[in-house]
């Protein structure tokens, strides 16, 4: 069974910089011969795992973290089982399961984990820490394969089985990918695009001074000098989730991927990148949330906006961004669709369904979450 969550966003930032490119300006793409403001599907991502987090919308189990500070994790979660001065019986479980440690005690790139895979690890230290930590020392550094072979069998074994994701939902919706560990490996249930304006911008600079509270009368009146690139833009936003490979990352359990449904759909619809928010503080809501089922194959609407969105004196460019969605999706549909499309959305421009939008409108966000919930439980026979 084929069944894709597609999410489709209109949101206008005020003067902002979300998204840096190496130089600290705004990023920006052409498209369809013209310079659009962009924030990368990157940055968006990190920003929806962060909202999960810090709303505990996933329980705290089922979540993941991405770092390189494997090793200090793995020593505080064994000091609350009492396990002191635990480096080397880490260092020599995670050598078990393929891992290696740097001189500076991290691991060699950054790893996605599920929490329950670093309690898995601590469990295990703590099951064998008689066993482990008896390793002959050996001088020079030891490859990964002199490392392996230096740890007890037992060990290897139950370590080869714990980086199985265990269950962590953002793991399971974006995925990782380990070069030389390639059967950790977890192919992502959510697509997400990078963001583009739906018209052309152009940067601006934002020249400041900075006035020295403690300077001469004599001196100058500004302490520093410098300027921001920013710009403001109505950005389309396009997401898509595989609800079945979604279950499957997630072992099955129907009900989890419910869960990280229900969370997803508040997280794209509320977290937003925090890049340079201090100085803009562009806090603004989404002015379109669509929300469709597919049951064939997905559609990024994008080339709605392959022709720019021109502003007019009567309306606003959210509003003439959402109407182009809903007549460019009408195309799309009429050509390769198969009349099982089933939207639903909120909607403050008002322009979606006087366009011929479809779908049901909803009267706030959590009511859209719970519509997606109910439909995606249906699909799935949950």
């Amino acid at each position: 069974m084929s069944l894709f969550v597609e999410f489709h966003l209109i949101q206008n930032f005020a003067p902002s910089n979300l998204n840096r490119d190496d130089t600290g300006a705004p990023k920006d793409a052409l498209f369809g011969g013209h310079r659009r403001a962009r924030v990368s599907s990157q940055c968006f991502k990190r920003a929806i795992r962060l909202h999960a987090a810090d709303t505990a919308s996933i329980p705290a189990e089922f979540q993941g973290v991405r770092t390189k500070k494997l090793k200090q994790l793995l020593e505080a979660r064994l000091t609350d089982l009492g396990r002191e001065n635990a480096g080397a019986r880490i260092e020599e479980a995670l050598a078990g399961a393929g891992l290696k440690l740097t001189e500076d005690g991290k691991t060699e790139y950054l790893l996605f984990l599920g929490q329950g895979e670093i309690e898995g690890f601590a469990q295990l230290i703590h099951k064998h820490w008689d066993l482990l930590g008896s390793a002959p020392a050996t001088e020079g550094k030891k490859s990964k394969k002199e490392a392996k072979a230096n740890v007890p069998a037992e060990v290897v074994k139950e370590a080869k089985t714990l980086l199985d994701g265990r269950k962590a939902v953002d793991v399971a919706l974006f995925g990782r990918m380990l070069a030389d560990m390639p059967g950790v490996n977890q192919d992502a249930a959510c697509q997400v695009a990078h963001a583009i304006s739906t018209h052309k911008v152009e940067r601006e600079f934002d020249y400041f001074t900075a006035v020295d509270d403690k300077g001469d009368e004599d001196g100058p009146g500004a302490g520093m000098i410098g300027q921001v690139e920013f710009n403001s833009a109505t950005f389309y936003r396009y997401a898509v989730v595989d609800a079945a490979k979604f279950v499957e990352n997630l072992q099955n359990d129907k009900e989890l991927a419910l869960t990280g449904i229900g969370a997803f759909v508040q997280a794209m619809a509320r977290a937003i990148p925090t890049g340079k928010q201090n100085t803009f503080a562009a806090h603004n809501p989404r002015s379109f949330v669509g929300v469709v089922l597919r049951h064939t194959s997905p559609f990024n609407l994008a080339n709605a906006f392959e022709k720019p969105v021109w502003p007019k004196a009567d309306k606003e460019l959210t509003a003439l961004s959402a109407e182009k969605l809903a007549e460019h999706d009408a195309r799309v549909a009429g050509f390769y669709g198969d009349g099982r499309d089933d939207w639903a959305y909120l909607d403050m421009t008002n322009a979606w369904a006087s366009a011929g939008g479809k779908g049901e409108a909803q009267v706030n966000l959590d009511a859209l979450a719970r519509w997606v919930q109910d439909k995606v439980r249906a699909e799935l026979g949950a």
